[in-house]
């Protein structure tokens, strides 16, 4: 089986700006998450984003500003040298649409584990919102709540 880390999107990959981040021209990687990356690989974890895209639901942007954004930062790791497996995403805010999907449920972080044949027990979610620690917890997973806009050098230490 294989292990990995998963990891919420806004405000832990890029800069959270407390609203929205859907728009490419305001995207910005976090410093030191492109080196944590690869360390998380060196460790030979895989990398898988499980993230909520509400606004998609509300109408505020589109599934293809989503893609776009992913698309770029998935360009950014591999610039130096790390893949991204897959962005898992929800689409729905519970305030239109209910659903199985969204963090704190666990759908998309078991998609994640079942697809890439991940054993939960030797994985992590790393995320900056008790929801996505939730969610990892949920699916046997465990949770590293970090501060939001910030990747500590230490991060590292607390992955086996």
């Amino acid at each position: 089986m294989n292990k990995a880390i998963f990891l919420d999107r806004d405000g832990v990959i890029n800069h959270d700006p407390d609203d929205y981040t859907y728009l490419l021209e305001e995207t910005t990687l976090l410093p030191g998450i492109l080196e944590f990356a690869q360390k998380v690989k060196q460790k030979g974890y895989l990398i898988i984003v499980i993230t909520n895209q509400g606004g998609i639901n509300k109408g505020r942007y589109t599934h293809d500003h989503v893609h776009a954004v992913n698309n770029f930062i998935q360009g950014e790791f591999n610039k130096v040298g790390v893949d991204i497996e897959e962005f898992f995403y929800c689409p729905h805010h519970n305030a239109i649409q209910k659903c199985l999907c969204r963090k704190p449920d666990s759908l998309l972080i078991e998609r994640g584990l079942y697809k890439y044949n991940i054993d939960p027990k030797t994985s992590y979610f790393i995320g900056d919102k008790w929801r996505d620690i939730e969610c990892g917890e949920k699916a046997g997973v465990k949770g590293i709540k970090i501060d939001v806009n910030v990747i500590s050098d230490s991060l590292i230490n607390l992955i086996a």
